[in-house]
């Protein structure tokens, strides 16, 4: 087992998740040093192309000495990711022509995003915006008042989505002001937020997370990011679980894994250990086709399959819907799942 965090600030406090943020694994030599693995494993200049940062309560769950661990997989830079492939790409979703100014992503009627940095809790090999342009999308003071002037002055807008990086990694108080300006907007009535760091760091749900997210006449859903049931350890599944008990709306996406959770078993247990604590599956997304990603991609007829075996075993209700987004449609594909 790996250690665990026994001084320090407490767990829950925004010290904590901080100071674990700022702790977490930044080579891929100590990455392999951590999990007892040769220092072969890792790619060297994969990491440079594309940095790691795995924290410790996400290392923590995953097996010594197992280079195919599923958690590891998601963070395992390898050599594979510096091979161009035929149709993959820096900007898969040419989401820069859908910026109408820096911070502000709008694509589909009724809802915009809003871009909140570019720092994460985990550096998932697989992001689609792991070339993103971040430098030019800041949270700074100017722009995030130029992005709510631009809501404000598109009443057709009903829904702000926060994304980044992980719009989490800022601090209670900068949120909780920018939601409150979201909220002085009339035509606003949802606010989503995406984020990977209730699972990564669970102790990230503070009680004044959860204060800013409440006290708030918008409608908060907040969307988690897991892809493997061995992510929600218990600290992972308490953090859902409060998420839910303060009435917020928690939902999962997924994204499908070649070596990581391409099995119909896996994800149902995912699915149901979702559900156990609050949150439920909502889109199991084919890889967006990132440079770099390509060793993660699944075949459609493959996730087709998956999809159905997982609707024979499950629940409608435990289903996630097999999505991709494509450039230029006016919503994510749906993919209707194969029978055998």
């Amino acid at each position: 087992m790996l250690p665990l965090y026994t001084s320090g600030p407490e767990p829950g406090s925004e010290k904590h998740w901080q100071r674990l943020l700022a702790e977490a694994v930044r080579t891929p030599a100590e990455l392999c040093r951590r999990l007892a693995l040769p220092p072969t494993v890792a790619s060297q200049r994969a990491g440079d192309d594309f940095p790691l940062l795995v924290p410790q309560p996400f290392l923590s769950r995953m097996r010594p000495g197992d280079p195919h661990d599923p958690l590891l997989r998601q963070v395992l830079p390898l050599d594979e990711e510096l091979r161009p492939q035929d149709g993959f790409s820096h900007d898969p979703l040419l989401e820069t022509q859908y910026s109408p100014q820096p911070g502000v992503i709008h694509k589909y009627h009724g809802r915009a995003l809003m871009i909140l940095g570019g720092t994460c809790a985990v550096h998932c090999r697989y992001c689609f915006r792991r070339h993103f342009p971040h430098s030019g999308h800041r949270h700074e003071s100017e722009q995030w008042r130029q992005a709510l002037e631009y809501l404000q002055a598109h009443p057709q807008v009903e829904e702000v989505i926060w994304s980044g990086g992980d719009p989490l990694t800022l601090s209670d108080r900068r949120l909780g002001l920018l939601a409150r300006s979201l909220a002085a907007i009339p035509s606003l009535r949802r606010l989503r937020i995406h984020t990977r760091l209730p699972v990564v760091i669970p102790s990230r749900i503070t009680a004044e997370c959860l204060a800013w997210m409440t006290e708030n006449r918008l409608q908060v859903v907040v969307v988690v990011h897991c892809n493997h049931p061995n992510e929600l350890d218990e600290p992972a599944q308490r953090s859902l679980r409060r998420l839910r008990q303060a009435g917020l709306t928690v939902l999962n996406q997924s994204v499908l894994l070649k070596g990581v959770n391409d099995d119909a078993r896996t994800l149902a247990r995912l699915s149901e250990r979702l559900f156990d604590c609050g949150a439920l599956p909502y889109y199991l997304h084919m890889l967006d086709q990132v440079a770099g990603a390509s060793h993660f991609r699944l075949e459609l007829a493959e996730a087709r399959k998956l999809a159905g075996a997982m609707a024979a075993r499950l629940p409608g209700y435990l289903v996630p819907r097999l999505v991709q987004e494509l450039p230029g449609l006016p919503a994510k594909q749906p993919i209707a799942p194969h029978w055998d």
